[in-house]
């Protein structure tokens, strides 16, 4: 019960996380789609036609994939930053 709870902790941090990662100019392409499809899976019409299968669905996957999909587009958007190159005279 103790780690379902520390899942949502990080969840709401990872959340905060991934906004920021979508207002930088220099996202991935990828990260946009993949948020709405994030958002779309919280959404879906199963949660309400299934019950079970939408609280198994909210609790456990949805934060997994939140915790994914944020350790999978921060390296990426720093490695588009530090590819920037700066000239200093």
């Amino acid at each position: 019960m103790r780690r379902l709870f520390r899942l949502w902790r990080v969840g709401g941090q990872d959340l905060r996380i991934l906004f920021a990662a979508l207002r930088q100019r220099d996202r991935p392409l990828w990260l946009m789609p993949a948020a709405l499809l994030l958002v779309f899976f919280a959404l879906e019409p199963l949660n309400f036609a299934f019950p079970v299968l939408g609280v198994v669905d909210d609790f456990l996957v949805l934060p997994l994939l939140l915790r994914a999909l944020v350790k999978i587009a921060v390296p990426a958007i720093r490695a588009k930053q530090d590819d920037r190159v700066v000239s200093v005279q």
